[in-house]
């Protein structure tokens, strides 16, 4: 018989339900992204993040050793879902003009609905950490490679041209999703990405294609 391992609740707490590691992990993980992304990282506490998931802070550090292990968890997670989301917006079509509109939506869908996720990449208040800023790098990196490699079949450029046209899209993709996020003047999201993608072909579509 396989056993699986559940975490030692405290008995004084009368919300403590028993789960395997898995979910609970899950669950520390949801709680904690709602404390980090309400009170940053230098505020919050472990005693704040136990409190919201309802376990001991025993039991959570059976799980996290620290604060920082706990946030890097999370960007990892974020990290994983962005990088994903751009894969498969790419992968979508073979049509490069919806190939751009697939992608920008991608982040613009991240945003509307992760958006605590997102800012914890994006606004992080610990880039000075060294771990934390080779996380968010990951997004930008993994994407661009992604769409330069893209680049490169259908052009011709050189590598590092088509990386460098690769990290300027995502960086507009980015930014503008932030932007947008915070101010959207009204903007639907269908129509920021149409806006914004529209810009970005325009100027993608000036390199011929190869044959």
């Amino acid at each position: 018989m396989v056993s699986r391992s559940y975490d030692v609740e405290d008995p004084r707490r009368p919300r403590g339900i028993r789960l395997p590691r898995r979910e609970r992990r899950a669950q520390l993980l949801a709680s904690a992204l709602e404390v980090f992304v309400a009170q940053g990282y230098h505020a919050a506490a472990m005693d704040d993040i136990a409190e919201r998931a309802g376990v001991s802070k025993p039991v959570l550090y059976q799980h996290f050793p620290g604060k920082l292990e706990l946030y890097l968890a999370l960007l990892d997670d974020a990290c994983d879902a962005i990088i994903a989301n751009c894969r498969a917006a790419l992968e979508s079509t073979n049509d490069n003009k919806q190939r751009v509109a697939a992608a920008m939506d991608a982040f613009y869908g991240y945003v509307a609905h992760d958006a605590g996720a997102f800012r914890l990449v994006f606004e992080s208040d610990l880039t000075s950490e060294p771990a934390v800023r080779d996380h968010v790098d990951r997004v930008t990196i993994e994407c661009a490679d992604l769409i330069a490699e893209v680049i490169n079949e259908d052009t011709g450029l050189p590598a590092a041209a088509s990386r460098l046209l690769a990290v300027s899209l995502v960086g507009m993709g980015q930014v503008s999703a932030r932007f947008w996020l915070t101010d959207s003047g009204g903007l639907e999201r269908e129509e920021a990405v149409a806006l914004v993608s529209g810009l970005a072909w325009r100027g993608i579509r000036g390199y011929p294609l190869t044959d």
